[in-house]
């Protein structure tokens, strides 16, 4: 065995597994607070913590929504806050099988000579922060490096730079007990065709995973977080089951068989059409070693918004709205989803923001 041994080995295969469990994914509540405050914007609240705090415990509150939730990424600020009653919302997802997640790197800086490609800073001080997090309550963490399509892009530099720091970061995790989500997001901006977004993924995943066998990672106590294999946003659109055999087949050439799950991230896509390109991917007839599943923000999250909008009289609406979107999601992972949910506002409306920072 090429891993490092960890004293938190079998904890961490349970945990990234139990997190790959069929029917369940991940809610990534874990906006940053500016990024929280551009949504809350949206709907005309004001970005202050008790906001913050009331929009979460909308979501972790909803009847039935953690029957189909295996994990909840969290914000610092967020793994500290409790219910209005007092409860941490620590607590309240673990009582629901639900196990709390960490955003743990620092935002990205521009890599100097290139065109404006970047590179995830936070690494300095991790195990410490790690160690804080898993005494918190945390059991798994999450790292976005972030990559864009152009003429001469993604450069070598930007590939390897992200793929070791991605790597480094999940073996720091690993050793203080938290399961690392390998998050390397190609960015859907541009004009480029579905074949030069599988090119480039093929390329990215196959340097993330050689970093991490250089690291060594235990793979089993990971999970890998990418992007959907899909034509540029200035492209024409393609149907779901022709996403799915692109996407599928670049994991089939990248992925090795020991990763537990691959929870995807939705990058800009519609509610809607997140929903039914995992769900096409799950009834894809192919080779899939792994869960395929979801960790889904924005996708999850935005008619929710748009019902609540910060009225304490529209959280039965808002929470109606949630479970809708996580029930086409939680079938979606089984491949059962008939493409048949209610469509609240804002779901089928695309969330496209270029050169999305988190």
């Amino acid at each position: 065995m090429s891993s490092f041994k960890s004293k938190y080995q079998d904890e961490l295969i349970a945990n990234a597994a139990y997190i790959g469990s069929p029917g369940k994914g991940i809610l990534a509540a874990d906006e940053s607070t500016g990024t929280i405050g551009k949504r809350l914007a949206s709907i005309n609240v004001e970005n202050v913590e008790s906001n913050r705090r009331a929009l979460r415990e909308l979501l972790f509150t909803t009847p039935g929504a953690f029957e189909c939730l295996s994990g909840v990424i969290l914000f610092e600020e967020t793994l500290y806050q409790k219910t209005a009653a007092g409860k941490p919302f620590v607590e309240l997802l673990k009582e629901g099988g639900v196990l709390p997640g960490i955003k743990v790197d620092k935002g990205t800086v521009e890599l100097p000579g290139t065109n404006g490609e970047t590179t995830t800073q936070g690494l300095d001080g991790l195990g410490q922060r790690c160690q804080k997090y898993y005494e918190a309550g945390a059991r798994f963490a999450k790292w976005r490096a972030v990559l864009k399509i152009g003429p001469n892009e993604p450069s070598e530099l930007a590939i390897h730079e992200n793929a070791y720091g991605l790597a480094r970061y999940a073996a720091i995790c690993q050793e203080n007990g938290l399961v690392p989500i390998v998050e390397p997001e190609i960015l859907v901006d541009g004009s480029h065709d579905i074949n030069k977004c599988a090119e480039v993924t093929e390329r990215v995943l196959a340097a993330c995973y050689k970093a991490l066998n250089d690291h060594h990672v235990l793979l089993e106590g990971t999970l890998l977080k990418p992007n959907m294999v899909t034509p540029g946003s200035d492209s024409p659109k393609v149907t779901p089951e022709v996403i799915a055999e692109y996407t599928v087949k670049a994991l089939q050439r990248t992925v090795p068989a020991a990763v537990p799950a691959v929870v995807f991230l939705s990058g800009g896509q519609s509610e809607e059409e997140a929903t039914l390109n995992l769900n096409a991917m799950n009834k894809y007839n192919g080779k899939k070693p792994w869960a395929l599943s979801f960790s889904f923000g924005r996708a999850l999250q935005q008619s929710t918004l748009k019902a609540w909008s910060g009225k304490d009289e529209n959280i039965k609406k808002a929470q109606d709205t949630f479970i809708v979107r996580c029930k086409a999601n939680s079938q979606a992972t089984l491949g059962t989803y008939k493409g048949d949910a209610t469509l609240a506002e804002g779901a089928s409306e695309s969330l496209h923001v270029k050169d999305y920072k988190y």
